[in-house]
């Protein structure tokens, strides 16, 4: 996963991050994808809703990338995953 850089970060349609009021967690490509569900919650300042928003639109992005999501809803502890 290529770090983004501010202009890049900025080109991406709000359709492209898990909160896309915030543009917080970009979700365009499967690193980032990956790298949304394990930062999950590290994000500050939004409500349990937006949490279920975001949830919904990290899955569907991971569905659409390739990616596994090994828990159901964000409320869940992480599951490990098989070797």
């Amino acid at each position: 996963m290529g770090e983004l850089d501010t202009r890049h970060r900025n080109r991406l349609p709000a359709a492209d991050f898990a909160f896309p009021q915030q543009q917080k967690l970009p979700i365009h490509d499967a690193a980032h994808v990956r790298n949304a569900i394990a930062r999950f919650d590290q994000v500050k300042e939004v409500s349990d809703t937006e949490r279920d928003h975001a949830w919904k639109r990290i899955v569907a992005a991971a569905k659409e990338h390739g990616v596994d999501v090994t828990r159901n809803d964000w409320r869940e502890p992480d599951k490990p995953r098989a070797r």
